[in-house]
């Protein structure tokens, strides 16, 4: 039987890294004229990247837990 991947979090993790892009975007954009909305964007892009790497590792754990026992889903 094939593996199983979550689409849906992949999906949610491409979309946590396009608003990650878009946020260090506005940072590098505001970083000589608004310091305080600059690092505000740091911020929020750090939660974003953080987000995106517990829905890719959720994913993966997955994918090794069904590597790991083949014949559960049979």
């Amino acid at each position: 039987m094939p593996q199983q991947i979550d689409v849906n979090q992949l999906s949610q993790a491409k979309a946590n890294v396009a608003l990650t892009q878009e946020l260090l975007t506005q940072a590098i954009e505001k970083s000589t004229s608004d310091q305080a909305l600059a690092q505000e964007a740091i911020k929020q892009a750090t939660a974003e990247i953080a987000q995106a790497q517990t829905s890719v590792s959720q994913v993966q754990s997955a994918l090794q837990t069904q590597q790991a026992s083949p014949y559960e889903s049979e």
